[in-house]
């Protein structure tokens, strides 16, 4: 193995909730209105300290895209996707940008989000569910 570079971010940030390792500025979010399987999820133009998995072809709500689960660099933890291609003329403002869930994260002011296992999560949003 070699040795781990991390890069810390200057501002408000959104960190991985299981080593705090920073994910993502507050500046770089693009929409706070994206839901996946475990509640809501943020879409970023720009994410830091994760490792990209492996392409594949996901059938969404808002149709088919390329992506790649992306995962904390320090702990390994999955922490959200990447868009590779939009196949819909319309999603194509997704491409290069990547979704960190919610629930997978900590809020800049150190807070977490928690989904309640007995709770129904139901979208009614118009964003991509995986």
């Amino acid at each position: 193995m070699g040795r781990l570079f991390l890069v810390t971010l200057e501002g408000k940030s959104y960190s991985c909730k299981h080593c705090k390792t920073h994910l993502a500025l507050c500046d770089d979010v693009v929409s706070k209105s994206f839901h996946c399987r475990h509640g809501k999820a943020y879409l970023f133009s720009k994410v830091a300290n994760v490792t990209v998995g492996v392409k594949e072809d996901r059938l969404m709500m808002t149709g088919l895209h390329t992506v790649a689960d992306i995962f904390c660099v320090k702990c390994g933890s999955i922490v959200g996707w990447t868009y590779e291609t939009a196949h819909e003329e319309d999603q194509k403002y997704k491409e290069g940008k990547s979704v960190l869930e919610r629930y997978k994260v900590s809020g800049p002011d150190g807070s977490n989000y928690w989904v309640r296992h007995e709770t129904q999560i139901i979208s009614g949003g118009e964003e991509d569910q995986v």
